[in-house]
């Protein structure tokens, strides 16, 4: 044990990510909220004095995520990693229902980075979160050496509420439900590597990134109380790593159908080109839903009314059979499981 070191799939998402939380931090930072893995803590106040601890009397409950941003390059088509750090993180507070309200920003600079290029990203910052409706109350600033850090890394964390009624987490998933995608998978991804290698296409590539918590509250409007299950946004590790970890928590099989899944040509084309798989390749502007069967048709016009969600699409169902693994249904007719990756297919990429 003394002699494995840290590698880069570690932060990927994938497997050796899930092995390093449940084996080290789970190991240390063990508590039943930890233990739900869900893209942010959900908890209840607990009344003044009392402990947090021990069982709390019923309270307002608040939903708090945190995340850290490395990219390269800092700026790419379709935003920055001061949009990406904001959208991340209110993304990830959406996930549970609840409405994000407060950020978050604290800074690691790399001595030398350009004065006007730090204020791009902060200002682009302030627009995506005056956007998103939410507010950064507070933050951090540190300075490092030259070659300590790779120009700029960004660490939000932020706080939401949950409305009354509202519970939303991955366990709640049940056989015969059907799993909803709001838009193309892999456009953040495949942006960020084509940047990088100078790869150039007819369309060009643009990533999604976005804020989500509109999107989430108007499915929350729309839907009969307790129809829509399960929320996930597919960033690092793809839509295969989350269906599979929605897969776990619901202990339940899922069965997606690839002819379904909505890919742009340009993304398609370069995943050819580079060897890869969309399904593994990181989104910042999508979400997966999954919803009672009734409720799908609405769900489904919901999306795609809004600006964000004009491309859902239907693309399977949770089964009974085979219970924490996902299951394609390929084009040619065959099926085939989809693992999480185990490897990194793409490094720093949010």
């Amino acid at each position: 044990m003394s002699e494995e070191r840290i590698l880069l799939a570690h932060g990927s998402g994938g497997k050796l990510s899930h092995d390093l939380v449940e084996q080290l931090f789970l190991k240390h930072f063990d508590n039943p909220v930890l233990l739900q893995l869900e893209d942010s803590a959900v908890v209840d106040i607990p009344p003044a004095g009392a402990s947090t601890l021990g069982p709390v009397a019923l309270q307002p409950r608040i939903a708090f995520s945190t995340d850290s941003y490395v990219i390269s390059p800092l700026v790419f088509p379709g935003g920055d990693i001061g949009k990406l750090a904001v959208c991340g993180t209110v993304n990830d507070i959406a996930m549970s229902g609840a409405r994000p309200l407060w950020l978050s920003a604290g800074f690691i600079i790399e001595e030398g980075l350009l004065l006007d290029d730090l204020e791009q990203i902060v200002a682009s910052m302030a627009a995506t979160a005056a956007g998103a409706g939410v507010q950064i109350v507070t933050g951090d600033t540190k300075v490092v050496d030259r070659g300590s850090a790779d120009k700029l890394f960004i660490n939000t964390a932020g706080v939401g509420t949950v409305p009354p009624g509202v519970a939303i987490s991955g366990d709640r998933a049940q056989p015969g439900d059907t799993i909803l995608l709001s838009g193309t998978i892999g456009d953040h991804g495949m942006t960020i590597m084509t940047q990088r290698e100078g790869l150039q296409f007819a369309s060009p590539l643009e990533s999604d990134c976005a804020p989500l918590n509109g999107l989430v509250a108007d499915l929350l409007d729309a839907l009969p109380p307790g129809s829509l299950r399960s929320l996930r946004d597919p960033t690092r590790g793809g839509l295969a790593t989350a269906l599979n970890e929605l897969a776990t928590r619901a202990r339940a099989g899922i069965e997606i159908d690839e002819t379904s899944l909505p890919v742009r040509e340009a993304v398609r084309a370069a995943c050819e080109l580079l060897g890869l798989d969309p399904l593994f390749v990181a989104n910042e502007g999508k979400l997966v839903a999954i919803v009672a069967p009734e409720a799908a048709d609405l769900a489904l016009a919901t999306l795609r009314a809004h600006r964000y969600g004009q491309e859902s699409t239907i693309i399977g169902r949770v089964v009974e059979t085979h219970p924490g693994r996902v299951v394609l249904q390929t084009s040619l007719g065959a099926r085939r499981i989809v693992d999480m990756l185990v490897g990194e297919q793409l490094p720093r990429i949010c």
